[in-house]
């Protein structure tokens, strides 16, 4: 059973005719012989409402559309906006910087004050990355301070988790802060031993894996649920059921106090160098006197932006968007990217977050296009499509078509029953076409008990069968329109 929830839906959406068959000529959509959009929407048997656009990229002009100004969410198609927000408002080049600083001089093998491992938001910042700064501490010949040791998280506002209504146990859900670490997630490992199982909770990284004792984990002997989740003052405590572990496993889970997960982590590694460190307090804002000893800085924002999309990691879409915004609130930040967006890119919706994972944020397909096309060529220097994914063509049976000439760069996005696919069609001559597909049953969806939500009854065939419709639909259209 937990096997089965680790697995994520991979894939990407797109249908083609096979390989070995002849490009054919394009067609008008008069033609007697080409289904219509509605008939393939029909023939989906999705519920719910789609909408789609396809659009000339160079003009704007519509070639084909239903339902174009029908409001859905856009799950993480909406990473495609915060995407353009954020290179606009801080710049394809910002880098996000973590930084060890003192108030004091260092003496001897000490320093005479606070040591401070200060965040500036960086949503890559992996335990590799601390440990790197650990040993930069060490080499400077550090092995403690006398003052205290602090967790500075204000670049960002700290929050508990992405959105309200999903299970408490996705990775994908977890808290922020100025501070960030393995994407908000903390690493749950259970081994078999004796008649029973021996389980850990670590911040892993490839080469350090400090153990964690701000998360604990528990087994209950019972079938369900699956897990259960308490926020306390100091700790975070999970129970798992034990007789769904089954073999040796791990998973990663959500972490709800990021600044302190990150601060517990950097004294585990700070301590494997030797270095002593007090327990860390959390502040908001920095002491007025500081000198920076060591720093770590992200990639450019462009790369970071080209990872997420590409990923799909909710935590970096918040991140940057926060960032982005300055607001004090995740819901603030939205209606901030939101009043941008209407400004600049046509008013795709209206967004309550910058992933998407918010299920009350609403897109129109036509919305999102004009957006996509805006984006074509951003005033930033990073244009939409150089950090959009290749998501390949597929035949009418899912499968990838391998060297098919017509390239889409696009990002899906996906809810229960929620899917969405925005991007560009570009073949190798003709006409770009820039395109968005969403489909959305939200009664169904709204009707799932928690427990259900993780893994829905029905949620993968509807699943597939929703990306089904959007291959054939993009095939419909690279055969007519480039």
């Amino acid at each position: 059973m937990l096997a089965g929830l680790l697995a994520g839906v991979a894939g990407s959406a797109l249908a083609e005719a096979p390989a070995t068959s002849p490009r054919p000529e394009p067609r008008p959509f008069s033609d007697p012989g080409l289904p219509a959009g509605e008939r393939l929407i029909e023939a989906a048997k999705l519920g719910g409402t789609t909408g789609f656009v396809v659009a000339d990229a160079a003009t704007g002009a519509i070639l084909d559309a239903v339902n174009p100004d029908a409001l859905l969410p856009p799950a993480s198609v909406a990473k495609t906006i915060t995407a353009l927000y954020a290179l606009e408002k801080l710049g394809a080049d910002r880098r996000l910087v973590t930084r060890v600083l003192a108030t004091g001089p260092q003496v001897g093998d000490r320093f005479e004050g606070d040591l401070i491992l200060s965040g500036g938001g960086d949503p890559t910042l992996d335990t590799d990355d601390l440990g790197d700064l650990a040993a930069m501490l060490r080499k400077a010949g550090i092995r403690g301070v006398t003052g205290r040791f602090l967790a500075h998280a204000g670049a960002l506002p700290a929050l508990e988790r992405i959105a309200a209504d999903q299970p408490d146990q996705v990775g994908y859900n977890p808290g922020l802060s100025g501070l960030i670490l393995n994407f908000g997630r903390v690493y749950f490992e259970w081994k078999r031993a004796g008649d029973g199982y021996a389980v850990s909770m670590d911040a892993r990284g490839e080469r350090f894996a400090p153990k964690i004792a701000l998360t604990r984990m528990d087994l209950a002997d019972r079938q369900s649920p699956l897990f259960t989740y308490r926020l306390r003052e100091t700790t975070e405590d999970w129970t798992v059921a034990r007789p769904a572990l089954g073999k040796d496993g791990s998973r990663w889970l959500p972490v709800r106090r990021a600044a302190p997960y990150v601060a517990e982590a950097f004294r585990g590694l700070c301590a494997a160098q030797g270095i002593t460190l007090p327990k860390a307090e959390v502040v908001a804002t920095l002491p007025g006197a500081t000198r920076e000893l060591a720093r770590l800085e992200s990639e450019p924002l462009a790369e970071v932006l080209r990872g997420m999309l590409r990923w799909s990691t909710n935590i970096t879409a918040e991140a940057v968007g926060l960032a982005a915004s300055g607001a004090g609130t995740l819901i603030g930040s939205g209606r901030t990217m939101t009043d941008w967006a209407q400004r600049h890119l046509g008013h795709p919706g209206d967004f309550v977050d910058h992933s998407g994972l918010g299920s009350a944020s609403r897109v129109t397909a036509a919305g999102m296009v004009r957006a996509l096309i805006a984006g074509r060529a951003s005033r930033s220097g990073a244009a939409l499509p150089g950090i959009l994914r290749e998501v390949g063509m597929r035949d009418d049976q899912g499968k990838a078509v391998k060297g098919h000439p017509v390239s889409v760069l696009a990002k899906t996005g996906t809810l229960n029953f929620v899917s969405g696919l925005a991007g560009f069609i570009r073949p190798p001559a003709g006409r770009e076409l820039a395109f968005a597909i969403f489909s959305a049953d939200p009664a169904r969806r709204a009707a799932l008990p928690m427990e259900d939500r993780e893994s829905p009854p029905g949620g993968e065939a509807w699943l597939k069968r929703a990306r089904r419709l959007q291959g054939q639909l993009i095939s419909r259209w690279a055969e007519s329109f480039v």
